[in-house]
């Protein structure tokens, strides 16, 4: 899922943007932005980078495989007798 270090960090740029007046809300904003992003970002169908790359390269051994099959059937085929000899 989403690192909770970044949440953390866009809520607190947030934070930091508030203008100077309203520093006494700054923190129940931070807390509300927090929420808010958490609440957001959970509800998206995200991947960490490194399940995307296990998954990349579990695709490409498995695409692999299926080309050796296809070859191999392939070669099957042809040592077949042809139907129409028969």
């Amino acid at each position: 899922m989403f690192d909770p270090k970044s949440i953390d960090d866009i809520a607190g740029r947030l934070a930091a943007a508030i203008p100077p007046g309203l520093n006494n809300l700054k923190d129940d904003l931070e807390k509300s932005f927090h929420a808010i992003l958490q609440g957001a970002l959970s509800k998206l169908d995200l991947v960490t980078r490194e399940e995307f790359e296990v998954q990349k390269l579990v695709l490409a051994k498995t695409r692999s495989k299926l080309e050796d099959l296809e070859k191999r059937v392939a070669e099957m085929e042809r040592q077949l007798p042809n139907k129409e000899e028969m």
